[in-house]
């Protein structure tokens, strides 16, 4: 499936992968600007959804998870305009789940020069093992290359080693200069 960019936006394109999908529970979803504010009602609307979880070393995970994709929506989000209407720094977030995991969706504009070095990237860290990403974690803490908008890839790389898990991403390509990053971040019950 690819995004057309019609204006039903692009909620729609990730809840037509979730249908497929056997997380048929979805706890919560939110299309919009990712403010400081926004962040803290949506990990507490998360955190009331998640209270029937009973193992806190699963709510915390999900919890973390969401606060790290949210910032990177926060502080990485592109503005982008689809006729004549500027979208600021919009992203979106899903948590769905089923008796075996959590899943976190975030979604979000990148440019494509930078949709590039992120697939790298996140590939990389699908290839670590548990060691190597505990010694690039400590790397980039002690010297980390800081981007522009001041980040090092520590949320990622953090998210993989406390999921334990893959991480899962894709780019739709929206026109020459931006891409739709897609993230999910599976968490084991």
């Amino acid at each position: 499936m690819s995004f057309t960019g019609e204006s039903k936006g692009f909620i729609n394109y990730i809840y037509e992968r979730y249908k497929n999908l056997s997380l048929k529970d979805i706890t919560l979803v939110f299309e919009g600007q990712i403010t400081h504010q926004v962040m803290k009602a949506l990990t507490g609307l998360a955190e009331e959804q998640l209270d029937e979880v009973e193992d806190d070393k699963v709510l915390r995970r999900v919890y973390h998870v969401m606060v790290e994709s949210l910032q990177n929506i926060n502080r990485h989000a592109e503005a982008y305009e689809y006729r004549g209407h500027p979208y600021p720094g919009m992203g979106l977030v899903l948590v769905a789940k089923n008796k075996e995991r959590f899943q976190v969706t975030t979604g979000n504009i990148v440019e494509n020069g930078h949709a590039e070095e992120l697939a790298l990237f996140l590939g990389k860290l699908n290839n670590l093992d548990k060691d190597a990403l505990d010694d690039l974690y400590k790397k980039q803490l002690r010297e980390g290359i800081v981007s522009p908008k001041g980040g090092a890839g520590l949320g990622f790389i953090d998210i993989r080693r406390k999921t334990g898990n893959h991480l899962d991403y894709s780019f739709v390509k929206i026109d020459k200069e931006t891409s739709f990053f897609i993230f999910t971040s599976t968490i084991s019950r």
